[in-house]
């Protein structure tokens, strides 16, 4: 038996598994990366020799398998939304993005500088990587396919569908500050280069993601079903790997651009979704791309379960490990609530929306991409340590919760739809 024999059953039981498991765990207190993750633990102990992924030597592999993942996985997430946008419509987002987020930012970067006794730079990074919602692996709290049932796009899944799509694309200005503050502290710690992020990173960056991701959006939109080439007009044909076209072309461009892909690839899928909101083809496009996005999150799981048995941990300090669990039972919480302050959802609503800030993939991809700029004062493997901990309890935590306390709420909601016919 060589090791390629047992890379190939992996493969195949992992896309076997990645079809079945999610109706297997589907209301139960498990969710399918929990099992993807204890998958590669459990190979990494076996006596068959599959190598780990080391994600500071395989640095540029980690970056752009998790790219994909990550762009993938936006995509997916909005063609599924069908709730038109608008600024009251989406008030519970941008509560999320512009307030739970640079708050996340800045209290982690303080536990880091603080705790840690990081230097700013290095703090910084862990905030801006830890801050955002992931989409990858928010399936149990996301919203369901196109056209779904009315539960299916309720205020929680929604804010957190509609938080995790914006803010992978809006961290990037933090990352970039860290990026800047780190080469600032090698050359004297000069605060020039505010100025020149403020502009780029933030502002610039940010206009050339929604510019790119609207007009990619608009085009494919009118592509898709009403050009009248019926040759052209794709919605015709119900062909779902077109969706990784769209995807591709919109990442592609906003980069080339100098803009934030993963907001241009959002942008362009919402657009897409309101081109036509009745068509099927829709559903046709969701479902390709979830099945792409589980095979990759199976994947990527499986390698991070390798990675901890191979000594992912072993540069964790026990203060290291209190911020983990500090940014998922404390910080996230706390700063989601705040942000739901003055909504008009229940309290149960506002506290699971609060709790189940996901962090994933996005993280994974962050901090590998940061690490390619600079190497933050040696400390790759303590920030490795302490993001791959925190994807590691997110994983298990809401992957626990989610089910049931999506469950509880729906029901929730049945009860109080009864009563009011009655």
């Amino acid at each position: 038996m060589t090791l390629s024999d047992v890379v190939y059953v992996c493969l195949g039981l992992g896309a076997l598994g990645a079809a079945v498991l999610p109706r297997v765990v589907s209301r139960r207190p498990l969710s399918l990366p929990m099992v993807f993750l204890a998958a590669g633990v459990l190979i990494e102990l076996l006596p068959v020799g599959v190598p780990a992924v080391d994600p500071v030597r395989d640095r540029l592999w980690v970056e752009h398998t998790t790219e994909v993942c990550v762009i993938v996985s936006l995509m997916g997430a909005g063609l599924a939304i069908d709730r038109p946008f608008g600024w009251r419509r989406w008030a519970g987002t941008w509560r999320l993005l512009g307030i739970t987020m640079p708050l996340t930012v800045a209290v982690v970067a303080l536990l880091a500088w603080g705790l840690l006794d990081w230097p700013p730079a290095a703090a910084l990074l862990l905030g801006a990587v830890l801050a955002p919602t992931d989409p990858v692996l928010a399936g149990e709290v996301r919203v369901g396919e196109p056209l779904g049932t009315e539960h299916d796009e309720d205020e929680v899944r929604f804010s957190l569908t509609s938080e995790a799509g914006l803010n992978d694309g809006l961290a990037f200005p933090f990352v970039y500050a860290a990026i800047a503050l780190a080469a600032a502290a090698g050359t004297g710690w000069s605060a020039e280069w505010i100025g020149s992020w403020a502009l780029t990173d933030l502002l610039g960056k940010c206009a050339v993601g929604l510019a790119v991701g609207g007009g990619v959006g608009w085009l494919l939109g009118w592509m898709f079903f009403r050009v009248r080439a019926s040759a052209l007009r794709l919605s015709e044909h119900m062909e779902g790997f077109v969706t990784l076209g769209a995807t591709f072309l919109s990442y592609g461009i906003a980069e080339v651009l100098h803009g934030y892909g993963f907001l241009s690839v959002f942008v362009t899928a919402c657009v897409i979704r309101a081109a036509e909101r009745s068509h099927g083809y829709h559903k046709v496009l969701h479902e390709f791309t979830e099945q792409i996005e589980r095979l990759l999150t199976a994947v990527l799981l499986f390698l991070l379960g390798g990675y901890l048995v191979a000594g992912a941990l072993s540069a964790l300090t026990l203060m290291g490990a209190v911020v983990a669990i500090v940014v998922l039972l404390v910080v996230r919480p706390l700063t989601g609530w705040l942000a739901q302050a003055r909504t008009t959802m229940g309290k149960k609503e506002r506290a699971v929306v609060a709790v189940f800030g996901i962090r994933g993939i996005g993280s994974l991809f962050y901090l590998s991409y940061a690490l390619g700029q600079d190497s933050f004062g040696g400390l790759e493997q303590e920030l490795w340590a302490t993001v791959a901990l925190t994807v590691v309890i997110s994983v298990v935590l809401h992957g626990v919760m989610a089910s049931p306390a999506i469950g509880h709420l729906d029901r929730r909601r049945d009860r109080a739809e009864l009563g009011g016919r009655s």
